[in-house]
């Protein structure tokens, strides 16, 4: 078998190039023959197929009329991805095609070409790009559904993406191009990481029958569960208005714990919130090692999100140290925490609900160390790396011999 994996960093950039290069990981060391498409960037990781690749392109330094005017077509439909990919293809031939993130560098006008070369062509979904041009299904940082995978003149009417008319006009007309000219039609099979997402896709944009639930997975045997309790509430991931951190940073308040809530991270609205609450704690942006010994220090997590999360990665990794985590229930999050069980749920946006679920486990150390082991197991028997690439592998066969 023959994988063609296309994303358009070839560097950790974020969640999805983490999952990006865990399944291609994994192919290579199974054996499996791995050809690469993304875009050439200095900090790319090693690649024997980098001739192919496209030129790097960013689309925010773009200036002068001209230039803006070529570079929106591209942002639509990449010839150049196009003329590469066709060069690609006719010397490696793949059986299977994996889509990550290609939009705007690569764009789904590869799709088409795939298709023709005779590959099975696979897109996972880790944003709601398909339904919403700007991505997030959010609107002036509430969550919305006007768009519904059809309605696209609501991104540009909205200014969705970063209140900026003609960036919300540029993604409206991707998003119409796309859907006349069929692009998606050609893709066979749809992975989403949860079954929320699965769900809403099928509403709105996609055949049910096109669309196959693969969690996300983590690598639990790099992780070890943690017995360690320092007594300090964590959050940590991007500090923005749809993350609810100040939602919780209010529910800490209202609960009357001493116990310190650490926020780790960086984001638009940090410092904002730095100066409104010097008494939080925040210990800026961590990774690695140094990020690990917290979340092992923690006494739980709270992932307070106030926007459809899909199958959050901080939750994983929380988990993977044996720690409970209350979490809003939203989105892909009442999936991955058995409510009373694993950590505690709460109501979107509820400083009142967060309040009281920070208290229980604040006061109850014995809790919370049996919530965290069983958060453990959960994250061993659902969320492992090693199943979701033996499912991923079942995905492909069934697609290349589906009798």
């Amino acid at each position: 078998m023959k994988v063609l994996m296309a994303n358009k960093f070839f560097h950790l950039n974020g969640g999805s190039e983490r999952v990006f290069f865990q399944e291609r990981e994994f192919l290579v060391k199974n054996g499996i023959s791995v050809v690469d498409f993304s875009m050439q960037d200095q900090r790319n990781l090693d690649s024997p197929f980098t001739e192919f690749f496209v030129g790097n392109i960013n689309y925010d330094s773009t200036s002068g009329l001209s230039r803006k005017l070529k570079t929106a077509v591209s942002f639509i439909h990449s010839s150049e991805a196009v003329r590469k990919l066709e060069k690609l293809l006719k010397q490696e031939r793949p059986d299977v095609a994996h889509l990550h993130n290609i939009y705007h560098q690569l764009t789904p006008a590869i799709i088409p070409v795939l298709k023709k070369a005779g590959a099975k062509v696979i897109l996972t979904l880790h944003d709601y790009k398909l339904l919403c041009p700007s991505y997030s299904m959010l609107c002036s940082g509430q969550i919305c559904n006007r768009c519904k995978g059809r309605n696209f003149y609501q991104a540009s009417l909205n200014k969705c993406q970063e209140g900026s008319q003609l960036k919300s006009f540029l993604l409206s007309a991707e998003a119409y191009w796309h859907k006349w000219v069929k692009s998606y039609e050609g893709v066979d099979l749809f992975l989403t990481p949860s079954k929320f997402m699965a769900e809403i896709m099928t509403k709105f944009r996609i055949e049910e029958n096109k669309v196959n639930v693969l969690h996300n997975g983590i690598d639990s045997l790099k992780y070890v569960s943690s017995i360690v309790d320092e007594e300090f509430i964590l959050y940590f991931g991007r500090i923005s208005e749809e993350k609810g951190i100040e939602t919780l940073i209010r529910a800490h308040k209202k609960s009357g714990t001493k116990m310190p809530l650490k926020i780790v991270g960086t984001g638009p609205i940090k410092d904002h919130l730095q100066r409104q609450y010097p008494d939080i704690e925040f210990l800026g942006y961590k990774s690695g090692d140094e990020l690990y010994s917290i979340i092992s220090a923690a006494s739980f997590c709270v992932v307070p999100s106030q926007w459809y999360e899909n199958c959050s990665m901080t939750v994983l990794e929380s988990m993977a140290f044996g720690k409970p985590v209350i979490g809003s229930r939203i989105g892909g999050i009442p999936e991955q925490i058995d409510d009373g069980q694993s950590g505690f749920l709460f109501q979107m946006g509820s400083v009142e609900e967060l309040a009281e679920k920070i208290r229980i486990l604040v006061g109850d150390k014995y809790l919370r160390s049996s919530m965290g082991k069983k958060a453990r197991v959960i994250l061993e028997t659902k969320y492992s790396l090693s199943r979701h690439c033996d499912q991923l592998m079942r995905i492909y066969d069934a697609l290349i011999s589906p009798n």
